[in-house]
């Protein structure tokens, strides 16, 4: 290998992250349940954008811990909760959902994330919407 192309190599994985793009990003969360009346659209964030990633075609000259894939995922997140209008007594009308203050590219954590994207499009609702600002 030529000095060129291993300093290349050097700078690439120690500045890599600082070319990643993720960030807090408004989002609408659709609710409903079966026994409420209505759909409640939730305005909050979620971590969105372009995380910077490996080739693993190289993985025989470079280490396995340079050879991962992350994600834009939570830094700091909290919780809030939304009550779920038209609901009947019986049924408790919360919601809790995260809200991303922070975000950062690692590993996609499965605690508190959907680590699959999916192309089946299920954040719509199917009862009259009601919006909540919070």
């Amino acid at each position: 290998m030529t000095p060129f192309f291993v300093m290349s190599l050097l700078f690439g994985l120690t500045f890599g992250q600082t070319a990643s793009l993720c960030a807090p990003s408004e989002y609408i969360i659709h609710v409903e349940k079966r026994e409420c009346a209505y759909c409640l659209a939730i305005n909050t964030t979620i971590c969105a954008g372009f995380c910077m990633t490996r080739d693993s075609n190289g993985k025989k000259l470079l280490l396995k811990s340079a050879l991962s894939q992350n994600v834009c995922t939570y830094k700091e997140m909290l919780y809030q909760t939304a009550l779920i209008p038209g609901c009947p007594h019986h049924t408790i009308p919360y919601y809790s959902y995260p809200v991303a203050l922070s975000c950062k590219c690692g590993k996609c954590n499965t605690d508190y994330s959907d680590c699959v994207h999916e192309k089946v499009r299920t954040n719509y609702c199917t009862k009259p919407q009601k919006l909540c600002n919070m």
